[in-house]
């Protein structure tokens, strides 16, 4: 293995080796197969500048820092949807998840999107926004507002209903 390269085990049990040149070679039971990917470098990344700006367009939605400095809240009718730590690099924000598919996910994208961290891990998701699509977090961010939105009290969705 040369400078920059990377071997480790999926929790699907395959084998993935990445190279820093943008091959990444897998294989299950001994059996490798290569396949061209586009490395990460050229790919659009995902910046916290972007996430804020689509969550704060949002219907709604509020900005706060209710617990430190480091860490902003995005709330639907005072209702948490989105967090970003602010100093974390790589870059991180926990979205809430349904559960079923926030297990799907952490599968899919393996050490990219985690458990919630200092959340409940059964319904958030952290997610690592400079390795994902940024049209995938924007999907998740959408995701997480629905789920909020979808739980309001009769008050507060009449409330959330009249706004424009």
């Amino acid at each position: 293995m040369d400078q920059g390269d990377c071997l480790r085990l999926s929790k699907s049990g395959i084998i993935v080796f990445a190279r820093s040149n943008g091959v990444l070679t897998f294989g299950c039971s001994g059996k490798a197969t290569k396949q061209a990917v586009q490395p990460v470098k050229k790919q659009k990344k995902m910046n916290i500048e972007e996430f804020r700006a689509y969550c704060i367009q949002k219907k709604g939605v509020t900005e706060e820092f209710p617990f430190d400095e480091h860490t902003l809240v995005f709330k639907v009718m005072g209702k948490m949807f989105a967090l970003v730590a602010l100093e974390r690099i790589p870059s991180q924000a926990n979205l809430k998840c349904d559960p079923e598919y926030g297990i799907t996910l952490r599968e899919e994208f393996d050490g990219v999107i985690t458990p919630g961290y200092h959340m409940s891990k059964v319904h958030w998701n952290t997610l690592f926004l400079e390795n994902l699509p940024p049209k995938l977090v924007f999907e998740l961010i959408d995701h997480s507002f629905d789920l909020v939105v979808a739980k309001f009290t009769k008050k507060l969705k009449a409330e959330f209903d009249v706004l424009s």
